[in-house]
């Protein structure tokens, strides 16, 4: 099966995951196998495990957003969960409600942090990125 994981030469690269024994000190192993050269492994603690997990999901999810035209502006009332803000920080989407003629955007840091910001409906806001569709 193709785990859709490759080396620099476009040659699959199997990837075994292993849960850990139960312990004082239980770890969790990751091994690459590229046809040439040696096994690659990593062994972390069940919660480095877990960050790595969402670290591969949010770069999923960045890589599969992205828009190919670049930035784009839309109205703070037209923002939707998962639309990612220009700017030097990462700042996602989180929540968006409406009362009247403002907009609350509760966005969410690179770093994990949530806040919730007031904007004008019509305020214009830059995007990084746009999800397709709509939420």
């Amino acid at each position: 099966m193709d785990s859709g994981i490759t080396d620099a030469d476009g040659h699959d690269v199997p990837v075994a995951v292993t849960p850990g024994e139960a312990g004082p000190d239980p770890r969790v192993s990751v091994t690459l196998t590229p046809p040439a050269g040696e096994p690659v492994s990593w062994t972390g603690t069940p919660a480095a495990a877990r960050e790595l997990a969402a670290a591969l999901v949010r770069a999923a999810e960045e890589t599969e957003n992205a828009s190919a035209g670049g930035p784009v502006t839309v109205p703070a009332g037209e923002l939707r969960r998962g639309d990612v803000r220009d700017g030097a920080r990462a700042m996602t989407v989180e929540g968006v409600r409406s009362d009247g003629s403002t907009v609350h955007v509760t966005w969410k840091s690179g770093a994990g942090r949530n806040w919730t910001q007031g904007y004008a409906a019509d305020a214009a806001i830059t995007l990084r990125r746009r999800l397709s569709g709509s939420r």
